[in-house]
């Protein structure tokens, strides 16, 4: 089959992979129909270089048609549509009893000291082979996948594998009161979503961004926009009696623009052997950190930072003084994806389409076309916001 496999730093080729097969009892063979990419995946393509193999088959929102599954997989059949969530957890250990599925024990990848597995990301993950590919292996079927309706395109209902789910996510954990006011940091596919779901829920939402495109995005679903700069801060308490948000969604991430410490360490990250840099990610301060950073400054006393952003450094240096001053709550993590679904599948499967999922993607492209697409979305050109592939 063809899959898109990685090869080094901005290397990504596709290429003919071994067709995946049954393994277990309770796994499943998806045909993947449609496949995203995502922002995590840039961190891949850029920074987390030493965590990954060359081979690799990246890819973890993926959607398609069941082809085969294992004898203890029920609830769903060969025929089957199916999303996929990104992590891997099986429904029944004590994490998944409490809703922490991005926490599974069953899954959970031990020897990295790391929560449960994802599909496409790396050995800190459990190097589980991704689904930007024509036909996927899903681990613990028996409980992940989530069936949808035929008819409507993937498109609907892709986005159940992540990126909705991490943004419900982050609203929830934003922990917001009724008509509440939130910041989110960063308008990228999780950011624009983010806003779309607080607008729905009736909150004010105040995005932030620096590309012309997300911006206008976000404003065609009801968002205050403000271009980023070093006095959004300011701007925010202006437009907020002085206060600040009652939450901030930071869904920027490691790679954040204006951290020259930051961009150092992933420079020196870059240039030493694949087995020193795994060793400096795990024991240093490596993040660039001026979004979280600009979280704190705007979010008010007492308020909550969400944050949905991926980082990776081990010993980042954080204001604990103006935190504690301010009594700020920081809550973060994994979207625990099928937590979410119950709230989710009745607003993607509306026909009035109340999140806009419809207006998201940007680029849809044949697979052969992923090596562009990182390189596009990436660099922030040809107003890429959202990237689908069909293999």
């Amino acid at each position: 089959m063809k899959a898109l496999t990685w090869h080094g730093k901005r290397d990504v080729r596709v290429q003919d992979v071994p067709d995946p097969a049954i393994k277990e009892p309770t796994d499943a063979i998806v045909r993947i129909t449609t496949s995203g990419l995502c922002g995590s995946d840039l961190h891949l393509y850029e920074v987390l270089g030493p965590f990954i193999n060359e081979g690799d088959v990246l890819g973890h929102e993926p959607m398609g048609v069941v082809e085969e599954v294992g004898s203890e997989v029920g609830h769903i059949a060969p025929g089957d549509r199916v999303v996929v969530p990104f992590n891997i957890s099986c429904g029944h250990c004590h994490m998944c009893g409490l809703g922490l599925y991005a926490q599974c024990e069953t899954t959970q990848v031990r020897d990295q000291g790391s929560g449960a597995a994802l599909f496409g990301y790396t050995k800190l993950y459990g190097d589980v082979p991704g689904g930007q590919a024509e036909y996927l292996r899903v681990p613990q079927a028996q409980f992940g996948p989530v069936k949808v309706p035929e008819g409507p395109p993937d498109e609907r209902f892709v986005y159940l594998s992540d990126v909705l789910p991490t943004a419900w996510q982050a609203v929830d954990f934003a922990d917001l009161p009724e008509n509440g006011t939130v910041t989110v940091l960063g308008l990228g596919p999780i950011g624009q979503m983010a806003a779309r779901i607080a607008r729905h829920l009736g909150h004010r939402v105040i995005g932030v961004d620096l590309v012309p495109e997300r911006l206008e995005m976000a404003r065609r679903h009801g968002v205050e926009t403000i271009e980023q700069s070093p006095g959004v801060p300011d701007e925010i308490r202006d437009r907020t009696g002085g206060r600040g948000t009652d939450a901030v969604i930071e869904a920027v991430g490691m790679e954040a623009h204006g951290s020259p410490a930051g961009k150092l360490a992933h420079t020196l990250a870059g240039l030493v052997p694949d087995k020193a840099a795994a060793a400096l990610m795990s024991k240093a301060g490596v993040d660039r950190l001026a979004a979280i950073y600009q979280a704190i400054d705007i979010v008010r006393r007492g308020g909550t930072i969400s944050i949905v952003g991926v980082y990776g450094g081990m010993a980042d240096p954080f204001p604990m003084l103006r935190m504690f001053d301010k009594g700020i709550t920081l809550r973060m993590g994994q979207a625990h994806v099928k937590r979410w679904m119950d709230d989710l599948l009745p607003l993607v499967s509306d026909e009035s389409d109340p999140l806009g999922v419809m207006d998201l993607a940007t680029h849809r492209l044949p697979l052969d076309d992923a090596p562009h697409a990182y390189e596009i979305f990436q660099k922030k050109r040809d107003g890429a916001i959202k990237i689908l592939f069909t293999p």
